[in-house]
C-alpha cells in the first residue's frame, strides 16, 4: 500500500469514469480513491449499471469487494449492502450480474486490476482463502480489541485478518457525539471510507459520506469527533497499533524515531538482533516462501530494507 497521502477526498465531488482496461465487461464504472504507481493497486468505488453481467473469471491479484448500495447475483445468490468478498488471486468466481445496478467499493491490493474470464481456478489459487459474508446482517458489532484502545462509542466488525503481516479489513462505526481528545499515529499503512455520516479531525476537517483518505505510517491525526455517528470500512497493510499522544506538531521523523524508541524498550533483545550487520534475512517457519524466493524484504547489512531478489532466467541448455 504505498501510496500518497490522500486525506480528505470526497467522491461525491468527481464523477464516474467507464472501465475500459482489458478483459473487463462493458457496463462497470468507477471512481479512483488512491492507487500505487509503482504496481497499480488501488482503491475504486465502482458501479455496476442496471444489466450489467459478467462471466465467471478470476484476477491475477487478490481483491476485495464491498457492497454499498442495490445488489449484485453471484451464480444464483443475490448479495446486497453491506456484502463482502475476499477473492484471493487466481480464484474464479461465478458468473456476476446486476439486474438493477449497485454501487461498491473495489480494492485491488498487490497489482493493477484485471479480469481473465475462466470457471477454473488458476493452479496456484488458495482457494481456501476465499470468504463471502453479508456483514449488515451475520455480523455483530465489538469494542476494539487494540491496545490501546480507542475511546468508548468506536466498534468494530472484522471482516478480514491477514495471518501473516496482521494487516485487516474492517467495518467502524462511531456512536452519536462520540469523541476522543487525544493524537495518533501507527505504523501502518491505512485507509478508510465513509459509507455514512460525518467525523471531524483536528487536522483535516469535516469527513462526510463519500469521504475517503488513504494515510501513510506515522502520520499525527485526531483528536476526532462526530456528532450523528458514523458507519466506515476501514483497512490496514500490517498491524494497527496506536501511539498516542497529545503534541500535535511533531512530525513523521519523529513519530518514527519515538516508535522505534518503543521497540528498544519493549523488546530489547529483538532491537539488538535486527540491527545486526551481515545478511540480516530474517526466516518465518511458517512463511519461508518469500526467502526460498528471495522475494521478500530484506537487508545486506547496508540498511536497504527493501531489497529483493529478482529471479533469474535459467539459459536453456
Amino acid at each position: 500500500m504505498a501510496r500518497p497521502h490522500i486525506e480528505p477526498f470526497v467522491d461525491r465531488d468527481v464523477g464516474f469514469k467507464k472501465m475500459t482496461l482489458p478483459g473487463f465487461p462493458k457496463g462497470m464504472l468507477y471512481k479512483m480513491l488512491s492507487m500505487d504507481t509503482d504496481d497499480g493497486a488501488c482503491s475504486m468505488t465502482v458501479a455496476f449499471s442496471p444489466g450489467y453481467k459478467q462471466p465467471p473469471g478470476m484476477s491475477y491479484t487478490e481483491y476485495e469487494l464491498f457492497i454499498q448500495s442495490g445488489y449484485i447475483v453471484v451464480g444464483e445468490k443475490v448479495w446486497g449492502p453491506g456484502s463482502y468478498f475476499y477473492v484471493p488471486a487466481g480464484v474464479s468466481i461465478e458468473a456476476i450480474t446486476s439486474p438493477r445496478g449497485a454501487t461498491g467499493l473495489l480494492f485491488y491490493n498487490y497489482g493493477e486490476p484485471s479480469f481473465v474470464e475462466s470457471d477454473a481456478d488458476h493452479s496456484k489459487a488458495e482457494r481456501h482463502q476465499f470468504a463471502a459474508v453479508n456483514s449488515y446482517d451475520n455480523m455483530q458489532w465489538t469494542s476494539t480489541n487494540f491496545f490501546p484502545a480507542t475511546a468508548p462509542g468506536c466498534l468494530v466488525k472484522i471482516l478480514r485478518f491477514d495471518q501473516r503481516t496482521q494487516g485487516f479489513t474492517f467495518l467502524y462505526c462511531m456512536t452519536p457525539n462520540f469523541w476522543q481528545d487525544n493524537i495518533s499515529y501507527h505504523d501502518c499503512a491505512e485507509e478508510a471510507y465513509h459509507i455514512w455520516g460525518t467525523s471531524w479531525m483536528m487536522q483535516f476537517g469535516d469527513l462526510p459520506t463519500g469521504g475517503y483518505f488513504y494515510r501513510p505510517p506515522y502520520i499525527n491525526h485526531g483528536a476526532f469527533a462526530s456528532k450523528l455517528g458514523i458507519l466506515a470500512i476501514g483497512r490496514t497493510d500490517t498491524q494497527l497499533y496506536n501511539h498516542f499522544h497529545f503534541n500535535p506538531w511533531t512530525n513523521v521523523e519523529e513519530n518514527r524515531e519515538r516508535a522505534a524508541n518503543r521497540i528498544m524498550q519493549w523488546k530489547p533483545d529483538l532491537y539488538k538482533w535486527i540491527n545486526m550487520q551481515g545478511h540480516n534475512h530474517p526466516v518465518d517457519f511458517e512463511y519461508d516462501h518469500g526467502h526460498a524466493h528471495g522475494d521478500a524484504n530484506h537487508h545486506h547489512g547496508d540498511g536497504m530494507v527493501e531489497h529483493k531478489h529478482k529471479k533469474k532466467t535459467r539459459r536453456k541448455k
